[in-house]
């Protein structure tokens, strides 16, 4: 796994995107500015493109740090709860500040987030039966109690169908002025890479980390506030997208190893490769219509993460 075979991949999978859809555009249509052709692909095409990258990125570096972080191969946003504390904050803004801004709701969402993930690595540090495929179960069933807690007060407010909407992961409604808000991860992405080599002595252990010199505690909070940074980002815009933090991270680790430094970008740029092959996938599947990403993403993902556990109890 290389990034001179990964890059030309990336570059001709986000052509073929920006050209696949229901509305037919050619490359020769796009010469003329003012057509019709030409507004669809700067309104639509564009920005779904840019969201499908940095969400791929995002998601899939989020699960390189917990991972890390937690010393498990099968943490990530999915499996620890962040999702779904995320989505019980949105609930959250959406009750007590009906008329909230979207910068209003990603505080109040990131504030939930990264509380919830604090509260995962706390139970994660009080467990002492630390097995790889227990220690993820804990997490989806500490999921599913921040899940349950969000659908009974969702359904008190009969607001279900609001919050339906934070469940599927879709790209089929980005355009121009309802993705920016995913620039955030691109300086998150950054400071990542920067700490990436403190986040791989951390996951060595509290005692290793202290040794060398590093406050432990607080690379880990950083590592947290950047996960929870760019999973309230990606479900605001796009909504939940699952397995994609849990699945990548393993595949480049088998290739590259756990040194963040170098995984990273391979991380990064698989995750977006992997979405955009989803993506395109629900758009031709059934086309004209299309497959919701979290739908495609769950059920490539699920496989993909069932045949890692398996691969790993071979080994184990």
């Amino acid at each position: 796994m290389k990034l001179r075979y990964l890059l030309p991949a990336l570059v001709i999978l986000s052509v073929v995107s920006l050209f696949v859809g229901v509305s037919s555009i050619s490359p020769k249509a796009l010469l003329n500015f003012q057509s019709e052709e030409t507004e669809i692909f700067l309104i639509s095409r564009v920005p779904r493109l840019i969201s499908i990258l940095l969400a791929g990125a995002g998601m899939s570096i989020a699960g390189l740090i917990m991972q890390q972080l937690s010393r498990n191969k099968f943490v990530s946003p999915t499996t620890a709860g962040t999702l779904d504390a995320t989505r019980l904050g949105i609930l959250v803004s959406m009750l007590m500040f009906a008329n909230a801004s979207m910068f209003q709701k990603m505080t109040v969402a990131f504030v939930f987030a990264l509380a919830g993930t604090l509260l995962f690595m706390q139970i994660l540090d009080r467990i002492k039966f630390k097995d790889s495929v227990f220690i993820p179960l804990v997490g989806l069933m500490f999921g599913n109690i921040l899940s349950s807690i969000a659908t009974f007060f969702a359904y008190r407010a009969d607001v279900i169908q609001n919050m339906s909407a934070w469940l599927q992961g879709d790209f089929s409604m980005i355009m121009k002025g309802r993705y920016e808000l995913l620039y955030i991860s691109v300086p998150v992405l950054i400071i990542a890479y920067l700490y990436a080599n403190r986040f791989t002595v951390a996951g060595m252990g509290e005692d290793f980390t202290k040794n060398l010199g590093l406050a432990y505690r607080r690379v880990v909070n950083i590592g947290l506030i950047l996960v929870a940074l760019i999973t309230v980002t990606v479900v605001l815009t796009v909504g939940m997208i699952p397995f994609l933090g849990l699945i990548i991270p393993n595949i480049v680790s088998i290739f590259k190893g756990d040194n963040l430094r170098k995984t990273l970008p391979h991380t990064a740029i698989l995750g977006a490769i992997f979405l955009l092959v989803t993506d395109i996938l629900g758009r031709v599947l059934i086309y004209p219509y299309e497959i919701s990403i979290s739908l495609m993403v769950g059920v490539l993902g699920s496989g993909i993460f069932l045949y890692l556990l398996f691969r790993r109890r071979a080994h184990a």
